[in-house]
């Protein structure tokens, strides 16, 4: 089943995605349960799926503003250079470690949404990645018990301001400008996924092809992250792990390709979604 977090009149609820409509699930499981978050952390994700399989849609997709998937996750563990193709662009060795940063929720924006290319950049990239979103926390988890804690899956476009990530060796200015990172449209649910490295992972820009890889070529597998993750932070429910992105970044592209204000990127991963945003030049 998909799940998905929207704003409606002012107020912010969740819903589970069906027949191209909403089942408005916002204080429906619990009166205190009125986030997809929420659902995650009191464990109500099963008894969500239960509700809403038998109701029809009470609201339209044009009804709402959808959120991020996770609005406000606690944690959103980014994993980079984890394909050999963007691996091999990037000029970087081979490694025994993820490479690991965060990034802020409040940089989040939905399906729908601009992405802002920042004033003080011309460097706003595209990087169009699987996210894995935690439905039971834990600590120092093995690799044979990840995908239990998995609660499903999403798109996710971690933007990129490149001049920003190259200021040091830490990348944490260039993934953290305001609405450079689209979260979206729906969290699929881990049950519907029988195996993710049978899926792919499409980005385009303006609707051509710019990136394009399976998802058994991660370097480092599902489990392998959430082993490794877990070995230095509890990881809660409703935290995001972002996979990392395919080779075919524009800056890595001679010339370099950029986003700038009028382009449109789409990620597409056939069987959790796709995610759409515009750019636009901040104001």
């Amino acid at each position: 089943m998909k799940f998905v977090s929207f704003t409606r009149l002012g107020k912010a609820g969740f819903g589970a995605w069906i027949d191209g409509g909403i089942v408005d699930l916002t204080g429906r499981l619990a009166a205190d349960c009125l986030t997809l978050k929420q659902a995650l952390v009191e464990d109500l994700l099963e008894i969500a799926a239960e509700y809403a399989i038998d109701r029809k849609p009470e609201l339209a997709l044009s009804d709402v503003t959808l959120l991020p998937v996770i609005p406000d996750p606690q944690k959103i563990l980014c994993i980079g250079v984890n394909y050999v193709a963007h691996r091999e662009e990037t000029k970087r060795p081979e490694v025994q470690y993820p490479t690991v940063f965060i990034r802020f929720a409040d940089s989040q924006i939905g399906h729908g949404a601009p992405l802002v290319k920042p004033a003080r950049s011309e460097c706003l990239d595209f990087e169009a990645e699987l996210a894995v979103i935690i439905g039971r926390g834990g600590r120092n988890i093995s690799e044979e018990d990840a995908m239990w804690h998995v609660a499903g899956y999403a798109c996710y476009n971690d933007g990129s301001v490149r001049d920003w990530q190259r200021h040091t060796s830490q990348f944490a200015p260039g993934k953290n400008f305001p609405a450079t990172g689209a979260f979206g449209p729906a969290l699929v649910t881990a049950d519907e996924i029988e195996d993710y490295t049978a899926l792919s992972i499409t980005g385009r820009l303006n609707g051509t092809v710019v990136q394009q890889a399976g998802l058994s070529d991660l370097i480092f597998t599902i489990p392998q992250l959430i082993a490794y993750l877990s070995a230095f932070t509890s990881l809660s429910a409703g935290d995001v792990i972002l996979t990392g992105t395919p080779g075919g970044v524009g800056e890595r592209r001679d010339p370099p390709l950029y986003l700038k204000a009028g382009d449109v990127f789409e990620v597409d991963i056939p069987g959790v979604g796709r995610l759409l945003n515009p750019v636009i030049a901040e104001g």
